[in-house]
């Protein structure tokens, strides 16, 4: 509805849509699923998907795959864990899933990232290494396509 104010329950909506994101954030490494999110906020598992991608861009599973990815990528950095080690660290059941959003996300499978962040990564301040790898999501690069 372009040009009208939101109404109390899309406001309420994006009230819940945010606890559900923070919940991600913050439980990444737990066993979550949409229908266990959409409890959690008194919704049904598919009103929640499409309005978390209204909101969001991406439905609560590739944003709950994305923050674990994110982790991953540190923790492979630090070179200390195998990356089967890492997969179930961040909340990852299967090793094939973790590795292909891996893959997808990052464009390197996880072996060679750790690998090549192993070397690429010293000496360069945590802040800094961590914005230079940061995965770009599908809807930041449709918006990069656009410049």
């Amino acid at each position: 509805m372009p040009g009208s104010f939101a109404t109390t329950q899309d406001l309420r909506d994006l009230v819940r849509l945010r606890r559900v994101r923070d919940r991600i954030d913050r439980e990444y490494a737990q066993p979550l699923d949409v229908q266990a999110l959409a409890c959690g906020v008194n919704m049904s598992a598919g009103h929640l998907s499409r309005q978390f991608r209204l909101a969001y861009g991406e439905t609560p599973y590739a944003y709950l795959m994305t923050r674990r990815i994110e982790r991953a990528m540190a923790l492979l950095r630090r070179g200390d864990l195998s990356v089967t080690e890492v997969c179930f660290a961040v909340g990852c059941s299967s090793l094939g899933t973790f590795s292909s959003r891996f893959t997808e996300l990052v464009g390197v499978p996880p072996s060679v990232y750790r690998e090549r962040a192993l070397h690429a990564t010293v000496g360069l301040p945590t802040c800094v290494v961590k914005q230079a790898t940061r995965p770009i999501r599908n809807r930041e690069v449709r918006g990069m396509s656009r410049v």
